[in-house]
C-alpha cells in the first residue's frame, strides 16, 4: 500500500489534489458529474491542464467504508493507475492510495 495522492474538497462540489510517484507528478481534479448509466462513472478526473485522465466511482468497502474507486490512465503512462481515494482524518481530506494489483495463478 502506498499514498500517491493527497486531496481535499473545495466548495464547488470537485475534488483536487495531487498525484505523485516516481514517475507521474500532477495536480487533479474530481468533477462530479450525472451518471447515465448504472456502470457509468460519478466523477470525471482531469489533470492541472484540463486533460481527462480518468473517472471516479463511488464504492463501499466490505467494512463499510465509503470511498472514491479512482482509475487513471493516459498514452504516456505504461499501465493504468487503479488507487482508491479514501477519507482522512480531518474532514473534507482524502489519501489516494495504491495497492499493487494481485497476481493471477
Amino acid at each position: 500500500m502506498a499514498v500517491i495522492g493527497e486531496f481535499a474538497t473545495n466548495g464547488n462540489n470537485s475534488i483536487t489534489g495531487n498525484v505523485r510517484t516516481l514517475t507521474v507528478s500532477m495536480r487533479a481534479r474530481l468533477n462530479p458529474v450525472e451518471r447515465v448509466s448504472r456502470d457509468a462513472p460519478d466523477f470525471r478526473i482531469t489533470a492541472g491542464n484540463g486533460v481527462e485522465v480518468g473517472a471516479g466511482w463511488k464504492a463501499i468497502s466490505n467494512d463499510g467504508e465509503e470511498y472514491i474507486s479512482v482509475k487513471l490512465d493516459d498514452p504516456s503512462f505504461n499501465a493504468p493507475i487503479t488507487a482508491a481515494l479514501w477519507p482522512g482524518e480531518k474532514d473534507g481530506e482524502y489519501a489516494l492510495i495504491w495497492n499493487r494489483p494481485k497476481r493471477e495463478a
